[in-house]
């Protein structure tokens, strides 16, 4: 019988290795692999697959392949070991809706991507493309340019123009996001690791993932993943939106964690501090104060008749790709001297610029259009 081969899997496959016979580390990748089919097949695809056999391919060339003959969806180890999580997820599913479209709906007489797939994929909210590579903006808008360029201005050593600048690229995120709203064309949107997969994560990064998606037009979600390389299971922050928007919430993210380090050094040196007891508490005050000041500014903007009422279409692609989510509440912080000072530090800070170039080009878009 035929194979499922399609670009997202093309070119050869290599030695595989499956769930039988494997070495220790290869044990432990399968289950989380095992892991990840039953959370996609229970939350996307309604529990309707029969479990097939997992396996890693040796080939580097292609990511994923479903085979119907043998019943089996084999992933590079490369992609598996090298990649971010997020993306591993991703490239499992689109195997998954190869296998949906092959055993539960029988459609074997149509390309590998062809109608029934594609809308598998798109009721599943599961990528049509998942390549597991970072996806550029095929072109900057003109909006985002502006924005870029507000803050660069806020590079000024002149405090009150720093801050105007600042102030008045937010307002122009919250003015272009409300235009975009108002236009009848639908809008893409995807999905975008941050970071690596870790057992735990600090109050001030939790912090920071509610401040994104209350402020800066994306969703946050911690989702479970593995670390392949430390051998053990973690979570991983995932947000979602449009790629524009993704754009400025990874550097914003990138940005804030780079800032609050600066000022917690800046805190040390000036009080002549030796360790890092109050390190996560004063990194904590940081987060809620910029909070602080952004809710500040949407006060002012809902005043002058700028008021943000959620992106339906986000929402939707949001639901549609995770169907089943545990609302929980925010970390409790000890609100010490350390802390106070941070909310200080924090209400201070000036959005400027990305600190790097890699922190807008080394995200990792995972998802598909709405």
């Amino acid at each position: 019988m035929p194979t499922v081969a399609c670009s997202t899997c093309s070119t050869g496959i290599g030695r595989s290795v499956s769930a039988r016979g494997t070495t220790s580390p290869d044990s432990r990748l399968l289950r989380a692999l095992q892991a990840e089919w039953r959370s996609v097949n229970t939350d996307l695809l309604g529990g309707a697959l029969t479990p097939p056999v997992l396996g890693l391919s040796e080939g580097s060339l292609r990511l994923g392949r479903w085979e119907r003959a043998s019943r089996s969806i084999s992933l590079s180890r490369t992609l598996v070991c090298e990649r971010p999580w997020g993306e591993v997820r991703a490239v499992l599913a689109h195997e998954m809706a190869h296998q949906y479209t092959d055993e539960v709906l029988g459609v074997h007489d149509e390309a590998a991507h062809g109608p029934a797939f594609a809308h598998t994929c798109a009721r599943m909210g599961i990528s049509q493309a998942a390549r597991g590579v970072p996806e550029p903006l095929a072109e900057e808008s003109r909006a985002l340019r502006r924005i870029r360029k507000l803050l660069a201005l806020a590079e000024s050593p002149n405090e009150h123009e720093a801050r105007l600048a600042s102030a008045r690229a937010q307002r122009l995120m919250l003015e272009h996001n409300l235009q975009v709203q108002a236009t009848p064309s639908p809008q893409r949107y995807a999905s975008c690791q941050i970071g690596g997969v870790k057992a735990r994560f600090s109050a001030h990064e939790k912090i920071l993932s509610g401040l994104l998606a209350k402020h800066f037009f994306v969703q946050c979600l911690w989702m479970t993943g593995f670390d392949a390389r430390a051998g053990r299971p973690g979570r991983y922050l995932e947000l979602s939106g449009t790629p524009e928007n993704l754009e400025m919430a990874v550097w914003v993210h990138a940005f804030l964690l780079e800032t609050s380090e600066r000022l917690w050094r800046d805190r040390k040196r000036a009080l002549g501090l030796v360790g890092d007891t109050e390190r996560r508490r004063f990194l904590a005050g940081v987060m809620a104060g910029f909070d602080e000041q952004l809710c500040g500014q949407a006060v002012t903007n809902r005043r002058e008749g700028l008021i943000w009422v959620g992106d339906a279409g986000l929402q939707e692609f949001f639901a549609r790709s995770h169907p089943r989510t545990i609302t929980r509440q925010g970390p409790r912080v000890l609100a010490t001297d350390a802390f106070h000072e941070g909310k200080d530090a924090g209400r201070g800070i000036v959005l400027r610029k990305p600190v790097a170039a890699r922190a807008v080009r080394g995200r990792h878009l995972i998802g598909g259009a709405r």
